[in-house]
């Protein structure tokens, strides 16, 4: 299409689809719409790659979104998980297969973005959008979406995706609406040989001392991932975990080499992905699970349904039909990213009420730890799994107390309009029982 529009020279190019933002949500929209043979082009603000604050936990949904032919860039596999609360009774459990890969981010968007290109999609860095335009004398149809940038460049697309992150300019002028907001600090943490070793193959997680917290332990060779997440507004307390957390790790006399802290922002129930050609994805959308605050596969699911669903757009010859695809676009992310953050916000609501319940069950209830690894490797979803489990509704829904009398259950999926689903087949839980479990009763990590 941009062709037709490019034949003279004094007729600026109309690109297909712009995407904003070359995390893995751009990215994996930039891939979508390119291998459909469109015009992309993906912008991004740094020059890549760069660092990002991440634990870099690429579960089963992450690997199954992944393009054709992508090789994980893994920098270990996950076999044990030791689990503590709040540094006390800790307890590790075992896997016979992985459970889930570590990856550090630069590479592994780096690898992302280079797949869109090889797809057809042109990327530009050091590129900052600072906003966009449906109308106006900037806009010359409507068939059109100007992008301002940075300097004075306008660009035009017929679609745009915004995954520009949490912070999104894309996200506010769709309109985007926030009901959660944590906040993450974190540590690339440098170690010898001999502590590297001891955490190879196996990640802690650690329920905190604030309603909601946990932090975790990622090892990724020589480098140990170190971090905490709570609500925003526990900002000291937030960080006094965290450095208390470091230190009763044995990791204080480390010195880290990078530390950062982020904010993650989960969407409203009602809020928005989409306005008139624009269209969001990923943290631009507020997608994330609510209770571990777990991106990156929303990310990639979500990024691809976006690149899709703007290949339609940029299609469209109306503003009915062009609605008709954004509408479409919304329904698929409803139908299965939506169904498992309204799990995900009720399981953190039961979590913030019986961090040690959900403990005990981890490392005491071998149906719960079974439950822990078919989610994490793939095998089914937190959603699915209590769909299936009368007993596991029954208890999420005692315990959810955020929703009100007679307000929609969490448990609930609202059916999807379109042919098309964000989510595959998934399995019931299946019965492959850990190799081995480790009780401690101390405050340091068993292994």
């Amino acid at each position: 299409m941009s062709g037709e529009n490019s034949s003279a020279d004094d007729v600026q190019r109309v690109w297909d689809v712009v995407v904003v933002g070359a995390g893995p949500a751009g990215a994996s929209a930039a891939y979508a719409a390119a291998v459909a043979g469109r015009s992309v082009l993906l912008l991004e603000k740094a020059e890549l790659p760069r660092y990002k604050t991440c634990g870099g936990g690429i579960i089963g949904p992450s690997r199954d979104s992944l393009p054709p032919g992508f090789e994980l860039p893994l920098r270990d596999r996950v076999h044990a998980v030791t689990f503590s609360n709040n540094g006390r009774f800790t307890r590790t459990r075992r896997s016979r297969q992985m459970l889930f890969g570590l990856i550090n981010r630069p590479e592994f968007d780096q690898q992302l973005v280079e797949h869109a290109q090889k797809a057809g999609a042109e990327l530009r860095t050091g590129v900052t959008v600072q906003r966009v335009e449906q109308h106006g004398s900037a806009v010359p149809d409507r068939r059109t979406v100007a992008v301002f940038l940075q300097g004075g460049e306008t660009l035009l697309a017929r679609a745009v995706v915004g995954a520009d992150g949490s912070a999104s300019r894309i996200g506010a002028h769709v309109g985007v609406k926030l009901d959660q907001v944590d906040l993450g600090l974190e540590a690339e943490i440098p170690v010898p040989e001999t502590v590297a070793e001891d955490w190879r193959g196996r990640v802690l997680i650690d329920w905190g001392p604030m309603p909601g917290s946990y932090g975790w332990v990622f090892p990724k060779g020589d480098t140990l991932t170190v971090g905490v997440i709570s609500a925003r507004g526990e900002g000291a307390a937030t960080k006094r975990y965290f450095e208390e957390f470091i230190g009763r790790l044995g990791l204080a006399g480390f010195e880290p080499s990078i530390s950062s802290g982020h904010l993650t922002r989960c969407r409203a129930d009602d809020s928005p992905l989409s306005r008139g050609r624009v269209l969001v994805c990923g943290d631009a959308a507020g997608l994330l699970e609510p209770w571990t605050r777990e991106g990156i596969s929303f990310a990639l699911r979500s990024g691809r349904l976006a690149g899709e669903w703007a290949v339609r757009i940029a299609e469209a010859h109306d503003a009915v039909d062009t609605r008709r695809q954004a509408l479409n676009y919304a329904f698929a992310i409803k139908a299965g990213l939506g169904v498992e953050m309204s799990v995900g916000k009720a399981m953190l609501t039961a979590f913030e009420r019986r961090p040690g319940l959900f403990h005990a069950a981890l490392t005491g209830f071998r149906p719960a730890w079974n439950a822990f690894r078919d989610i994490t490797r793939g095998a089914t979803s937190l959603a699915e799994l209590v769909r299936t489990h009368p007993m596991a509704q029954r208890a999420l829904t005692a315990l959810d107390r955020r929703r009100p009398v007679g307000g929609e259950s969490p448990l609930g999926g609202e059916s999807p309009v379109s042919s098309e689903s964000p989510v595959g087949d998934e399995s019931a839980v299946g019965g492959e029982s850990a190799v081995g479990d480790e009780p401690s009763a101390g405050g340091e990590v068993s292994s």
